[in-house]
Order: structure tokens, then sequence, then C-alpha cells
């Protein structure tokens, strides 16, 4: 079975909305907890303002650690200034919550400043095997030879498995992969004494997710242990400052979708009209309904077009 269009294509028709690349509105990273800050809430996402992706830093007593580096060595770069604007304290490493290019492709510009960048085993292969071909088809995903001039592929110095701990003086940080998730490398970076998450993309808050990648039972999974940690601000990879309620509405959102999708693309195999049909049932987002489609293409026609 050929598919129409794909997720690429798709990412491609959706920028055309966007002919001024914008920065972050109301750029500036902001103030969560005594010791973390990050961008959040970002409006109107686009390729050039790496699709509202969320990043952060946590502050430790000598060195600062980052949380995600964005799509781009431009877009890291700004990131950096952001950081210096409120301390110059050294970037001791980086965490990348998982392999998508929107939150891992600014990695090397923190690799110039001496970061040792750390994730989870499985992001680390799935970069080694997809982020060179990402890279060198950008144009794809709506992003040009402006927006990614510069842009390097570093990958994860030291990877863990289930759980990681960082101590940055008192304080502590935990990063946890609960299972297969938005992606198989998919990792909560909690900060316990914050009382902070860093979601990563398996939390999009007022924003259609992106699924393409995604384990629907340890996604649940997952959203069920994020449920259970003492936190009262939860960083999503994109939206604004979340909280438990936006936890239970993504796991009923993906997990409405998937049986939606598995039910009509059983007798159907125009995306269009699947997305349409399934657009009326969703939940209603901010952002990113363009992905309503592009997550019936990457992930379940896909399958179908397997089979054949």
């Amino acid at each position: 079975m050929k598919m129409k269009r794909s997720l690429c294509g798709w990412i491609a028709v959706f920028c055309c909305l966007f002919l001024v690349h914008s920065a972050h509105a109301g750029s500036g990273l902001t103030r969560i907890s005594d010791h973390v800050y990050a961008y959040v809430d970002v409006k109107e996402a686009s390729p050039a303002n790496s699709f509202g992706a969320n990043a952060g830093i946590i502050i430790g007593p000598d060195s600062i650690v980052v949380i995600d580096t964005l799509v781009s060595a431009r877009e890291a770069q700004r990131f950096l200034r952001d950081i210096r604007e409120i301390s110059d304290k050294p970037i001791s490493s980086v965490i990348n919550t998982h392999y998508h290019l929107d939150h891992a492709f600014g990695n090397a510009e923190f690799a110039k400043q001496g970061a040792v960048i750390i994730a989870h085993a499985a992001c680390r292969d799935e970069m080694e095997h997809k982020a060179a071909d990402v890279l060198a088809n950008t144009k794809n995903y709506g992003l040009t030879d402006e927006d990614m001039s510069g842009t390097e592929i570093a990958f994860p110095d030291i990877t863990f498995t289930d759980r990681l701990q960082l101590h940055l003086g008192d304080l502590e940080v935990e990063l946890i992969n609960v299972a297969p998730s938005h992606s198989k490398g998919s990792i909560l970076v909690y900060l316990p004494g914050e009382k902070v998450v860093f979601a990563g993309d398996t939390l999009f808050t007022d924003y259609h997710p992106y699924m393409g990648d995604g384990d629907i039972p340890g996604w649940q999974q997952t959203l069920d242990f994020l449920a259970t940690l003492d936190a009262d601000k939860i960083i999503p990879g994109h939206g604004p400052l979340s909280s438990k309620k936006d936890v239970a509405d993504i796991k009923s959102y993906i997990s409405l979708f998937d049986k939606m999708a598995k039910a009509f693309t059983s007798g159907k195999t125009d995306p269009a009209e699947i997305a349409a049909e399934m657009k009326k049932i969703l939940p209603a987002k901010a952002q990113g309904e363009w992905l309503i489609q592009a997550n019936i293409e990457a992930k379940y026609l896909k399958k179908d077009a397997e089979k054949n």
C-alpha cells in the first residue's frame, strides 16, 4: 500500500503556514523554581523556533546542567545567550530527554562549551541510526539552509538504561526511564527537592502530540508513573507549565487516538479522510493539528504498508 504523503511532506506543508520565521514569543527563560529555568508555552510553533520545543537549565552551586538543546546550532546559540543572562557558571552537562531533532540537534554547541552529553542508551542508538539522515534532509522538515547553518550531530557521551542520579551539591537530579514511550529512549528528569519534572515529549500540553515513534502501552505506563511523583511543576516537551491534570489529559488523548486510528485505518486508506473524521472527536488543541494526519501516516498506515 503506497501512502499519499510522508510525515516529512506534512511538516513541509505545515511550515508554509509560517512564512516569517519567529523566535520564541516573549523570548527568555522563565524561572520555575529556585534552581530551574525553562522555556515554556512557545506561541506559534514553527520549524525555525524548534517546533515550540521547551528546554531548560538546572543551576547548581558550581555549574549548570542543560535539559535539551533545541533544533539547530543557531537555536542553541540563542539558548546559550539566554542562559548567560541568568548565570555565568560553566555548563557541565547536557541531558537529552530523547533523540528528536527539535530537542537534540543543538547538542554540539554545548559540547563546544565542554559539556558532557547524557541520555538513555536507546536515545544514543536512535541518534546513531537516524540523526545523520534527518540532518541531511532537514528541508523536508521545513528548515532552511540558513536555519541549520553550522549544525552538527553530537552524540551522548554517557548513557544509562533505567535510572541515573546526578548530584549538584545538595541538589539531586534523577534521570528515569520507565518504559519506551514517546520514543524508545524518552526519559523524565526529576528534581525531588524542587518538586519539578522535565517530562520531555512524554507530555504535550495544548499541543497535538507526535506519536510516530510512540509505544502506547509504555507511554501510558510512563504517564502513570509521572502522576505518582511528588511534583507540582511539570515542564512538558511542548506547551505551558503543566500539572497532574495535563498528565491525565494526554494519557486520555493518546489512548483515544490509538483506538480511533486502529479502527479507522482498518477500513480506510486515505489519511486526509481519516484525519478529518478523527478531528471531529479528538479534543481541540491550540497547536499542531497537522500532526493528526502525520501520525496516521507515520504510525498506522505505515504499519499496513509494511505488511503488504
